[in-house]
């Protein structure tokens, strides 16, 4: 069985929208996009190239895919290390608006039932499944049950406002912390799996 595995950015009040660029996801009138970049380090860069190198294939949203799809085939060669992964394995992409074929390499639909075909794909033989970014995603499978483990960068910062990572539960949902370490910076890398209490 493969695992799902969410690989997350997230301020410290949980938001997720637009970390990398100031015009990346300004939907809802959000303004502090780029708030992430300041507290990447070479820990925390070595923390996400693992995490991208070690996926045997990638699940994504529509926004997150588009930003990826748009920027990862033309890559500069100071980032091949994540573009190579990122390009050639497969990438499952959750939409209900793009059509097939899609325009990046290896990049197909999860059609109709997210769930189920997530489902089909973790019975697979193979790596991992990393889910990046790609919050509302991330929130539909956690309810499901799909989430096998999170592995999120909580940067020490406030937004006050932007898309969260985690929507409004209609019950609790207790998660484990099996690891953390802090960065140079002051984010804290940090591993959790469901349960505990």
């Amino acid at each position: 069985m493969r695992k799902v595995i969410a690989d997350e950015w997230m301020s410290l009040d949980g938001v997720v929208q637009s970390p990398s660029y100031p015009e990346e996801d300004t939907s809802g009138g959000f303004r502090h996009g780029g708030w992430h970049a300041r507290y990447l380090d070479e820990e925390s860069l070595a923390w996400v190239v693992e995490n991208v190198r070690s996926a045997g294939g990638y699940l994504l949203g529509r926004g997150t895919y588009e930003v990826f799809a748009a920027h990862w085939p033309g890559a500069p060669a100071d980032q091949q290390v994540l573009a190579e992964p990122l390009n050639t394995r497969p990438k499952h992409v959750a939409s209900r608006t793009l059509a097939e074929p899609l325009g990046w390499e290896n990049a197909r639909l999860l059609g109709n039932d997210t769930g189920a075909a997530v489902r089909a794909l973790t019975a697979e033989d193979g790596g991992d499944l990393h889910l990046i970014g790609s919050p509302g995603l991330f929130w539909s499978l956690l309810v499901l049950g799909l989430v096998d483990e999170l592995r999120v960068m909580i940067d020490p910062l406030v937004l006050g406002s932007g898309k969260r990572l985690f929507g409004d539960a209609a019950t609790p949902r207790p998660l484990r912390l099996v690891e953390s370490r802090t960065t140079g910076t002051g984010a804290v890398l940090a591993t959790y799996v469901p349960g505990g209490g």
